[in-house]
Parts: C-alpha cells; structure tokens; sequence
C-alpha cells in the first residue's frame, strides 16, 4: 500500500486556512480559550482546528542579570485555522473581546503559507537581548524591514527601551493599528 499523502484533499470538501482575528490587545488568552470552550461545546472541533497566539521567546540581559522571558509577538491579533462558512465564522465573531477577522470590507482574508510558517517558528528560537539607549522617539517615521508587516511604514507611538521595542501605528488595510515590534525589526526613514 501507498503513503497517503497528507496534504491531499478530497475534492468538494472545503480547506482549512490561517485567518488573523483583531482582537482587544491584551486579551489574546481569554480570546483563545473562549473559541477553545465554543468550539468543544458545539462539536467544530472538525472546521475550527487550531487558534493560536503568536509569541516570542527570549532572555533578557540586564544590569547584568539574564532572565527569560515570553511575550506576545503581535498584541491584538490571534490566529485561528479555521474552515469559514457562515457557522464557523459566527461562533468566531460571538466571542467577547473580537472585533473582527482582518480582510477588506469585512471579507477575511486567509494569510499566504509563507507568513504562517514564519508565525509557527518562534516557539523553537530563543533570542538574547540587552537591554539598550533608544534609538528612537515618539512621532519618528520608522519603515518595518523584518517580519509579516516587512516594508511597511509607520509613525512610533510609544517606546520601550528595557524590552527594545517599539509601538508603531502602522496603516494595515485602511485602519491605522498599533503594531509593537523590536529595534531590529524598523528603520528610520529620514523626512
């Protein structure tokens, strides 16, 4: 007998995809327990297969001191593979705290397999970071030159320079949405 091969698809049947959901940021857990719970009390464990929080792991030097720690990759979004038809997508946008899936005019728009995979892979790396002066300030034009938001411009609106990030309000789709991101992940862009 032949190996099956897992990518195969039965013709007519509908694919999972990886969607993103805008979410309150900060509520990416409660979030993702609540499609869980939903999902295991109506029985849609067969289109709604995997809601996931994208992180970031890394150890932080400070003041000469390591210390690991995680942290949420894009505050405010949550990935969900999901089959959408019209019973998926209502028991996803019910859950408190959703503000909807990111599209163009309220049509979800599944993310390309590239940008998943690079979503995926954090889990594995861990990054060493020291803690540095900022290079930048609020109000600076910054262009993103690393990650899915890569090539995109945007104005810094909040600096942290004991985790090397930064908030940038980027124009995503027509609506400006803060993004953080790390030193290494902008660029000035000279005025």
């Amino acid at each position: 007998m032949g190996a099956k091969n897992k990518d195969s698809v039965v013709e007519g049947a509908p694919v999972a995809r990886w969607y993103a959901l805008r979410i309150y940021s900060g509520h990416e857990r409660k979030v993702k327990e609540g499609i869980e719970a939903e999902v295991e009390r109506s029985g849609l464990g067969d289109k709604i297969l995997q809601v996931y929080v994208p992180y970031e792991r890394f150890i932080e030097v400070k003041n000469g001191k390591k210390r690991a720690m995680t942290k949420n990759a894009f505050p405010g979004y949550v990935l969900i593979e999901a089959v959408l038809d019209k019973q998926t997508r209502n028991l996803i946008l019910d859950i408190p705290s959703i503000m909807g899936f990111l599209g163009v005019d309220d049509n979800p728009i599944p993310l390309r397999p590239d940008e998943v995979e690079k979503l995926l892979q954090p889990e594995n790396a861990v990054t060493e970071r020291t803690v540095v002066e900022a290079p930048y300030n609020v109000g600076d034009s910054v262009k993103v030159i690393d990650g899915p938001f890569s090539s995109l411009a945007g104005v810094v609106h909040e600096v942290c320079p004991e985790r090397m990030k930064v908030k940038v309000m980027i124009s995503f789709f027509g609506r400006s949405t803060p993004t953080e991101l790390d030193f290494s992940q902008v660029k000035s862009v000279s005025q």
